[in-house]
């Protein structure tokens, strides 16, 4: 197997990978209180399930969690925290699609 097929192998398994706020809060050490309040904020989303509606999260927002969390114990403020990360996350995605358009050419 080549780098190529890591990389695509990486990115499959990633855009398959949900985990419920119990199992996130445990993860990243931040509390269930403080996730559903960024998602209040509209700072992160979950992916509800229709008949439970149980908050679960996909890799993208696990990962703006933990940058969150990051800042925040650096001292941004929350707003000034998610704002950044929202930026970090828009140059990631432009990165990464560039480089997926790179391996389908």
């Amino acid at each position: 197997m080549d780098k190529k097929e890591n990389l695509s192998f990486d990115f499959d398994f990633l855009e398959k990978l949900v985990v419920g706020i119990g199992e996130v809060s445990q993860i990243t050490d931040i509390p269930t209180r403080q996730i559903r309040y960024w998602e209040e904020k509209k700072i992160i989303e979950s992916l509800t399930e229709k008949e439970g509606k149980n908050r679960r999260y996909n890799y993208k927002n696990i990962k703006k969690m933990l940058l969150i969390k990051e800042l925040l114990d650096e001292g941004y403020t929350l707003d000034a925290a998610a704002e950044k990360v929202k930026n970090r996350m828009q140059m990631i995605e432009e990165t990464l699609n560039k480089l997926n358009k790179k391996e389908n050419d």
